[in-house]
């Protein structure tokens, strides 16, 4: 199984409600493809003070890596992808993602 976990910076308070708009598109791409499950999003606590600049951020598990690449090709994942880029800070360098093995 696979955890995908994306933290983002948003580049402004518009950039958050732009983050914000994407993440039901993510949830219905989930819903679409088989061995996706246990869509979540919200606001990053950061009870360690480790992660600060990244406010928001969504996760998602796959049963395998073919799920995972399903969820990366899908068209309407590539579209809420590039509203992330737009709405954080830096583009791609305001999002942290992470595949964990588990």
């Amino acid at each position: 199984m696979l955890h995908h976990i994306v933290l983002m910076e948003p580049a402004s308070a518009q950039g958050l409600d732009q983050i914000k708009a994407a993440m039901p598109i993510l949830a219905t791409v989930c819903d679409a493809v088989a061995g996706a499950a246990g869509f979540a999003h919200g606001p990053n606590l950061d009870f360690e003070g480790k992660s600060a600049r990244f406010t928001y951020g969504f996760s998602v598990s796959f049963a395998d890596r073919a799920a995972h690449l399903a969820y990366e090709a899908h068209p309407d994942h590539i579209r809420a992808g590039g509203m992330l880029v737009v709405a954080c800070a830096g583009g791609h360098a305001g999002i942290f993602v992470a595949d964990l093995a588990i």
